[in-house]
């Protein structure tokens, strides 16, 4: 009988375990991936009842997961518009996570050393405009360098992208050409090039093929070894992606605003690296699972806390304390 009864106990604990476990799902960009897996994964060490799924599928992908109803948050590099709020099922705050640069990646066959590209190149290599790498105007922004007479293949994002955002926001900020042709958007109508999906996709076709320049987010370049170019700030400095040039880009944002939309592309100060932003996780404020909703509060406020710590490893820049402040105060109305 005892025998029976210790077996009906270990059954109902097993039960009850399960029954405790809470689960969230989120979907969107792949520019914090990298962060967000560490992040998900500490976090359930801590916590082992609790699973936070993540599917980096880009920004465009999370915002329509969202609206649907399919995830739990979104992730999105861009943030979200008045009109793309009033289409979610419920009220959503936008809470930046961390700090992070898009670079200029390209793989060429007899160049050594760092590529240096102004505005203009930059904009002019992705119209369509310039088409060599030793075009003249190239070769004005990296005197002694040399560059071969080679065709540039064009590589961009396929999928709805918050790195394209990023790029996109910059590139329209800095030619008037691109702003009116192109604008900035997760997705656009490319003038040229070939795409490929996720910062993953875009790195691994620029390492396939000679000639090619795409736009990743820093960690991909790092970690797949790809060769990164300096780009032309608004100071007129050269300036390579960095924790320290992305952090002083985030330094010209005095006051954030309290719904956190703010762009910080082509950023004043001579040591702004000029293609930085937040990234942000879109997160409903009404709940109606109470065990989902605490469970998300205490990991953002986890995520403001220790996880701020771990961000630079993974060669993100941490938030500024003003913006932690303030997101504190805006995730008590997560209810």
């Amino acid at each position: 009988m005892l025998k029976r009864v210790m077996a009906v106990l270990v059954v109902l604990l097993v039960a009850s375990s399960t029954w405790a476990a809470t689960t969230l799902n989120g979907a969107g960009a792949t520019f914090p991936y990298p962060i967000y897996s560490k992040w998900f994964s500490e976090y359930h060490k801590l916590h082992p009842d609790v699973e936070i799924n993540y599917q980096s599928i880009g920004s465009g992908g999370g915002i329509q997961q969202l609206k649907a109803g399919t995830v739990d948050f979104g992730a999105s590099d861009m943030p979200l518009q008045a009109d793309q709020l009033k289409e979610m099922k419920g009220p959503i705050v936008q809470l930046p996570t961390v700090l992070g640069a898009v670079v200029p990646v390209y793989n060429v066959a007899g160049i050594s050393g760092e590529v240096k590209f102004s505005q203009k190149v930059l904009a002019d290599i992705f119209l369509g405009k310039i088409t060599k790498w030793n075009d003249k105007a190239l070769a004005a922004a990296n005197p002694g360098m040399k560059l071969p007479d080679k065709s540039i293949v064009v590589v961009h994002r396929s999928d709805g992208s918050g790195t394209t955002f990023v790029w996109t926001d910059f590139l329209s900020k800095v030619n008037p050409e691109w702003k009116s042709q192109v604008g900035s958007n997760t997705s656009v109508k490319w003038p040229v090039g070939l795409g490929a999906k996720g910062n993953e996709g875009v790195a691994g076709m620029v390492r396939q093929m000679d000639g090619a320049i795409g736009y990743v987010e820093l960690i991909y370049a790092l970690q797949t070894k790809i060769a990164y170019g300096s780009v032309q700030n608004a100071a007129g400095q050269y300036i390579k992606a960095s924790l320290a040039t992305t952090t002083a880009a985030a330094a010209s944002i005095k006051n954030m605003p309290d719904d956190f939309v703010v762009s910080i592309t082509n950023a004043p100060g001579k040591e702004a690296y000029p293609i930085a932003s937040f990234t942000w996780l879109l997160v409903p404020t009404k709940w109606q699972d109470a065990a989902k909703q605490k469970v998300m509060v205490d990991f953002l406020n986890w995520m403001l806390d220790q996880g701020q710590t771990m961000v630079q490893a993974l060669d993100y820049a941490p938030l500024p304390k003003a913006v932690v402040d303030k997101e504190r105060a805006k995730i008590k109305g997560i209810r």
